[in-house]
């Protein structure tokens, strides 16, 4: 039996190019799936694009390193970057069209609109990363507003990135479904991360702790005790496994991201910690 290889995927790289190419989906009345990328694709993008092609007849995946995320002292310049691979890998997936917008596509000369999102972006990350979720904010709207897709789909790995991303798509009426996708993790339960291939062999070891600790925190407080026990044992299990500094090991309101005293509804376990140089985030359902 012949396997046919795969169909390249579509490489758009302006904005004409990809209003043309969805426009011309839309005359034929097939629904348009968006995935935002920085690239460096693995596991966990790959699972949003098949999710993307079960729930639309198109989709368009797009890889930008967004330089407005990173702060100066952040790895934009080594993040990895792969464009000939992750193409390979998406005309494997199915996708229709790779979007590759340089930075002046993204941010002419004069650029001078930002999105930021208040309340979600005051805990967690926020606070660590200043300007970071309005440069996430600024770079997505902008992605939905030239792609216009009927739903687009994002990783719950990035739970606040998520939540902020829902937030602003309500409050401003963009009409598009955001979906979020369960965090795709290795046998041991590492959360699949481009920055994954920053850790040593030995620290590869260790990271599956991370998820470890956030399992062990969810159990002990799904029952309504007090959180800070649980998350004082669980600081002490990272700090005791290599990790550090652990920025944040925390339990949230599912929904508002407020920090929570006891479990009285949805909620998230969420970390972020270095292991070595490389940063790691994770979280888990309660």
């Amino acid at each position: 039996m012949s396997s046919h290889p795969p169909s390249p995927v579509a490489r758009l790289t302006d904005l004409p190019a990809l209003r043309a190419q969805v426009g011309a989906w839309r005359v034929a009345e097939e629904s348009v799936a968006l995935v935002p990328t920085m690239g460096a694709l693995h596991e966990g993008h790959l699972m949003l694009v098949r999710q993307a092609r079960r729930s639309c007849a198109r989709v368009v995946v797009s890889i930008f390193v967004n330089p407005t995320q990173f702060a100066p002292t952040e790895d934009f310049a080594q993040y990895p970057r792969d464009t000939e691979r992750d193409l390979a890998l998406l005309a494997q997936e199915g996708a229709d069209a790779a979007y590759l917008p340089d930075v002046s596509t993204m941010y002419p000369p004069g650029f001078a609109t930002t999105v930021s999102v208040a309340g979600l972006t005051d805990v967690l990350c926020g606070p660590l990363r200043p300007g970071h979720f309005a440069g996430v904010a600024t770079v997505v709207t902008k992605l939905l507003l030239q792609a216009l897709p009927n739903r687009a789909l994002f990783g719950e790995k990035d739970y606040q990135q998520l939540q902020v991303i829902r937030r602003f798509v309500r409050d401003l009426d963009i009409p598009v479904v955001i979906e979020g996708v369960p965090t795709v993790r290795e046998e041991d339960g590492l959360a699949l991360s481009s920055r994954n291939q920053y850790l040593s062999a030995e620290e590869r070891t260790v990271a599956p702790q991370l998820h470890a600790v956030l399992t062990r925190v969810a159990e002990a407080v799904r029952d309504g005790s007090e959180t800070a026990p649980a998350l004082a044992e669980g600081r002490a299990s990272l700090d005791a496994a290599g990790f550090g500094p652990v920025q944040y090991l925390s339990v949230n309101d599912a929904e508002s991201l407020a920090p929570l005293e006891r479990v009285d509804g949805p909620a998230r376990v969420l970390a972020a910690a270095y292991l070595g140089r490389t940063r790691l985030i994770d979280n888990i359902a309660v």
